[in-house]
């Protein structure tokens, strides 16, 4: 059993800066992939960035490539979310995911863990 805590949340103006962390709880943490993802009040959860076991793959949302920056560190145990030129729709509660599937995935389903989620609201 793997345990998530997302810690970072809060408020922040647009166009400012929010870093979210993911604890992981085993210490077989490079054996998973993570994948960060949100969901907004009535809308269902979406992908933003996964990042492979060995953190040498990473990829985006559309809606967030440019903007937020996805990385793990094996050593502590933590995977983080960057979050820059913050948008009032990026509000929303973020949740971090674990998989063993080598390469993440952009598939809810395919998350073996979950985090209980953090919540980002974002000021216009």
């Amino acid at each position: 059993q793997v345990q998530l805590v997302e810690s970072g949340g809060g408020l922040v103006q647009a166009g400012g800066s929010l870093r979210l962390s993911c604890a992981a709880s085993t210490r077989t943490f490079s054996s998973y992939a993570v994948g960060w993802f949100r969901q907004a009040p009535g809308n269902e959860r979406e992908f933003v960035a996964g990042i492979s076991r060995s953190g040498g793959w990473v990829y985006y949302a559309d809606s967030v490539k440019g903007r937020f920056s996805i990385s793990r560190d094996n050593t502590k145990r933590t995977a983080s979310l960057q979050m820059s030129s913050l948008k009032f729709e990026d509000t929303a509660v973020y949740y971090c995911a674990a998989t063993v599937i080598a390469g993440a995935s952009r598939r809810q389903n395919d998350y073996n863990y979950w985090g209980q989620g953090t919540q980002v609201t974002v000021s216009s």
